[in-house]
């Protein structure tokens, strides 16, 4: 079971560690997600998670967060040593657990292109 964990230090938390995707050209845009990723020299594994105001109120915000969360545990072996930071954008809040699966699945996918 802890290998479905998620714990603190594959996340990312500080604002320092959120700016540095500021001039990622590194990005793929879907329907209701943007996922950046930046490489660093530590080769470690993280992930942050932004849901903007334009989503919805704080209960659909952490609603979507909590999904990504969980297909991001689910799925962890898939994502390559980096760091990402996946947004949410306004329309994000109407997807279930699948479809959700089912567009950050196919991103994945075109990242390992």
């Amino acid at each position: 079971m802890k290998q479905f964990a998620f714990p603190k230090y594959e996340r990312l938390l500080k604002r320092s560690e959120f700016v540095q995707f500021t001039n990622a050209r590194q990005r793929i845009h879907t329907a209701h997600f943007i996922l950046l990723w930046t490489h660093t020299e530590d080769s470690t594994l993280k992930i942050g998670i932004t849901v903007s105001r334009k989503v919805g109120n704080s209960v659909i915000r952490n609603r979507v967060k909590r999904l990504v969360r969980e297909f991001y545990r689910l799925n962890k072996s898939r994502f390559v040593m980096a760091h990402y930071n996946i947004i949410a954008k306004k329309g994000a809040e109407q997807l279930d657990f699948q479809r959700l699966s089912r567009e950050l699945a196919n991103v994945l996918e075109r990242l390992h292109k």
